[in-house]
């Protein structure tokens, strides 16, 4: 059932909403959302120490990553693998004209961010604040949004109307989510008239981009396109980003065919970390490596960040979470350099 276009959204929040443009000029810029960190590591296995989280984070800033989803303030009893939020990004690194965003699933959520802010003092070492950006999610699926949070889209909306104002009069950017754009575990099929209607509601309430989630990994490059020019038809393309999971293997293809139907924000994440605990079988988000990758030489310009240095980051974190690194491009250039290492040792000899 589409959501009717009803009082849920106060108009008056247009007026209010912070606009925001990406920082980078050219059309073709590929602006890379590393999801890795929260994203990602929400559904891997176990908790992962916070000098881990701070170290990751770190490391994508030092390669050249611009906005990295830094974690999420939810109960640590329903998502254990982002306990320790506040600690991570009070200790982390933030560069100067990085975003660094939080997942804020409600009200109290967010009071826990602004609790963290209000007791934040600049320093020489950290003069800026720990985050400058929240970001709030619900689903095109009712199925879904009642198994993820317990509550309808309908009602997610509701909740989140002054979540995002008041993120909005702290002067918080505020990204939107929006899963299951192409298809639900539960039930089936999306329509994608839904997915237009829920993305231009969490643009009237004040988000200033709103990412659409194939969080199954079902999405081929024709239902992709569809959805994408459905969306199109209530939200402009620069408000929309791609989030695409690699379950069937056609991340790097939705991406190609999402920037050929003008999007230009990708979210992606490092080793392709994480899955989807609702959807059996569901891999992570699709690697950044492969991305970069895939883009390079292309018409699209992601060389602001060192595809050599998010490999590496890859495996680095993949065996700290004793986990399959599966990104494509990430073992073929593990694998190239193992190669060249032998070469040059038999050429010692």
């Amino acid at each position: 059932m589409i959501i009717p276009r009803t009082s849920i959204i106060s108009r008056t929040l247009r007026a209010g909403r912070l606009h925001h443009t990406t920082s980078c000029s050219s059309k073709n810029v590929v602006n890379i959302v590393e999801v890795g960190p929260r994203d990602g590591l929400q559904n891997e296995k176990g908790v992962i120490p916070v000098d881990v989280k701070v170290e990751l984070i770190n490391r994508l800033g030092s390669a050249g990553t611009r906005y990295i989803e830094s974690g999420s303030f939810v109960s640590p009893k329903w998502v254990p693998q982002m306990a320790g939020t506040a600690e991570v990004i009070s200790q982390m690194e933030r560069l100067p004209d990085n975003h660094y965003a939080v997942l804020v699933p409600n009200q109290k959520g967010l009071d826990n961010l602004f609790t963290l802010l209000d007791s934040y003092t600049p320093s020489s070492s950290q003069p800026n604040p720990p985050v400058n950006e929240i970001a709030i999610f619900t689903a095109a699926s009712d199925a879904f949004s009642r198994a993820n949070t317990n509550i309808s889209i309908a009602d997610s909306l509701t909740r989140f109307v002054p979540v995002v104002r008041a993120a909005l009069e702290r002067n918080l950017r505020v990204r939107g989510y929006i899963s299951t754009v192409i298809s639900c575990p539960f039930s089936g099929q999306v329509d994608y008239k839904q997915v237009r209607d829920i993305a231009k509601e969490l643009m009237d309430m004040g988000c200033y981009e709103v990412s659409l989630g194939d969080t199954v990994g079902t999405g081929t490059p024709a239902s992709v396109a569809e959805m994408v020019e459905e969306v199109k038809k209530s939200v402009p393309v620069e408000n929309l980003a791609g989030h695409f999971h690699d379950t069937f293997g056609t991340g790097v293809v939705n991406v190609l065919t999402a920037l050929q139907h003008g999007i230009r924000t990708v979210d992606s994440s490092v080793g392709g970390l994480g899955g989807c605990p609702y959807s059996p079988g569901a891999t992570g988000n699709v690697a950044t490596e492969d991305v970069l990758y895939a883009l390079q030489g292309s018409e699209y310009d992601v060389s602001y960040i060192d595809l050599e240095k998010i490999v590496d980051i890859g495996w680095w974190i993949s065996e700290k979470l004793a986990r399959e690194n599966t990104s494509r491009a990430g073992r073929a250039v593990k694998a190239r350099r193992l190669r060249e290492a032998k070469q040059a040792e038999k050429a010692k000899l």
